[in-house]
């Protein structure tokens, strides 16, 4: 099975009646994107994010730790951390902020 239709089989769990909850609660209790948050930037989230990628397992997907995200940083930011392993924001210097980005690694 290739990972397109892997990753359709398990695209069903958000349409779940429990998804839809679980969705709704994590945005009520945290309105605000909690990356833009963190740069210091008030921004309303849109997005109940899995922190850690649940890769079809409906164990990780129902039960694993979520955080609210806004559209941009969870289809970018996110997106850049789940495949790289950190994150490409920078310091006025224009060194990388995230101790796991491998320029940090050297230091």
């Amino acid at each position: 099975m290739d990972k397109s239709s892997t990753r359709t089989r398990w695209q069903a769990y958000y349409s779940t009646s429990f998804w839809l909850r679980r969705r709704k609660l994590q945005l009520k209790n945290e309105p605000l994107c909690r990356m833009c948050l963190a740069r210091g930037i008030v921004t309303p989230a849109k997005v109940a994010d899995h922190i850690e990628p649940h890769q079809g397992d409906w164990n990780k997907f129902k039960l694993g730790a979520l955080q609210s995200l806004c559209f941009d940083c969870h289809d970018r930011a996110k997106r850049l951390i789940d495949l790289h392993g950190y994150g490409l924001d920078v310091d006025d210097d224009g060194w990388p902020t995230d101790p796991k980005h491998p320029a940090n690694k050297m230091r």
